[in-house]
């Protein structure tokens, strides 16, 4: 398997945009982001599109319904896995389409899930825990998802004619990993995951999307500490992470940066504002915390060109519809500038 299958230069986003038109926004990412389109998100559509409704779309014979604290396990499908399902439809409908329109198929097209640690913690058991508090319910959700991604990974290469490359989304895992979910009572914390049970429920499904694309997995996690060492562990060969977020790390986290570079992991860097930052923002502005990081590291700045891809920070679900071009035409640059650096670089 080639661990690097986009060419040096890429660059993607990381799933989400505003608005509510589907083939809107297939059309923009696949014109803007040409080497490396994903399938759109749109959380604004509510119910079912956000992260954890769209991804419980995909579990098999797992089904969960809307209450007022969020989402529960429930007995069988009904309205909201309707909902998630025909939204994830439309989305398909419009990806296709954008291609085809596009004139040239993309040889690589990304999609997004969210990780089993994440979609367990945003889930309630019926009696009102976490369903990652239960150790035979996580085993049944890790399984299910490792079982769905499987036929939507397969649905997706069959229509669009791409590789499909997945990213697992793990906004919520340091939470896990620090104990710091609250209780349904709001009193408590949930107890926190030791690192050996949280890296194999991850690794279950970061193998099963490995089997199923024949490509790398991404895991993608923005929080300000992210676990890269476990998710590298985990069998992730790609990281996505906000590079803007490390700037006061304490070394042990830059040691796993340069690590997780020695052992030729990718690292998808978030360096595009994910929201209009209101002042001027050009492209050495947002090179400038990749160029610290290989300075850092004592890394030659090649290594952007041959371990790295630029992102926006987040996702753009909260951008303007003029910020959303802008920020993918900078993060286009961006790749392109770690290839053949601008002089005075």
């Amino acid at each position: 398997m080639d661990t690097t299958p986009w060419s040096p230069g890429t660059a993607t986003g990381i799933g989400s945009l505003p608005g509510t038109d589907p083939f809107e926004a297939a059309r923009i990412v696949v014109g803007e982001l040409p080497d490396l389109p994903h399938l759109p998100e749109l959380p604004a559509r509510g119910v079912g599109a956000d992260i954890i409704g769209r991804t419980a779309g995909l579990l098999v014979d797992l089904a969960v319904e809307v209450v007022p604290s969020g989402y529960r396990v429930t007995a069988r499908p009904g309205r909201e896995h309707r909902r998630a399902v025909d939204l994830l439809r439309r989305d398909l409908d419009a990806i296709e389409e954008a291609v085809e329109r596009a004139g040239a198929r993309p040889e690589l097209l990304k999609l997004q899930v969210a990780g089993p640690w994440t979609l367990t913690a945003g889930i309630e058991l019926v009696r009102g825990h976490r369903v990652l508090t239960d150790q035979g319910a996580l085993r049944e959700f890790a399984d299910s998802l490792a079982e769905g991604l499987a036929a939507h990974v397969a649905e997706v290469a069959r229509r669009t004619g791409a590789r499909v490359l997945v990213q697992l989304d793990e906004p919520t895992l340091p939470a896990v990993l620090g104990g710091r979910l609250p209780t349904p009572s709001g009193l408590g914390r949930v107890p926190a995951v030791a690192d050996p049970e949280a890296r194999g429920v991850l690794a279950t499904v970061v193998e099963a999307a490995e089997r199923a694309s024949g490509q790398p997995v991404i895991v993608h996690c923005c929080a300000p500490r992210p676990p890269l060492t476990l998710l590298r562990e985990a069998g992730a060969r790609a990281i996505a992470l906000d590079l803007t977020l490390l700037g006061d790390a304490p070394a042990a986290v830059w040691d796993q940066f340069g690590e997780a570079w020695e052992a030729d992991t990718t690292l998808l860097l978030g360096l595009v504002p994910s929201t209009d930052p209101g002042t001027k923002f050009d492209l050495r502005a947002a090179a400038t915390p990749a160029l610290a990081l290989a300075d850092r590291l004592g890394f030659p700045r090649s290594v952007l060109a041959e371990r790295a891809v630029p992102t926006p920070t987040c996702g753009l679900a909260g951008a303007s519809d003029a910020w959303v071009r802008r920020a993918m035409s900078l993060t286009r640059d961006l790749g392109r500038a770690f290839v053949e650096a601008p002089e005075g670089w």
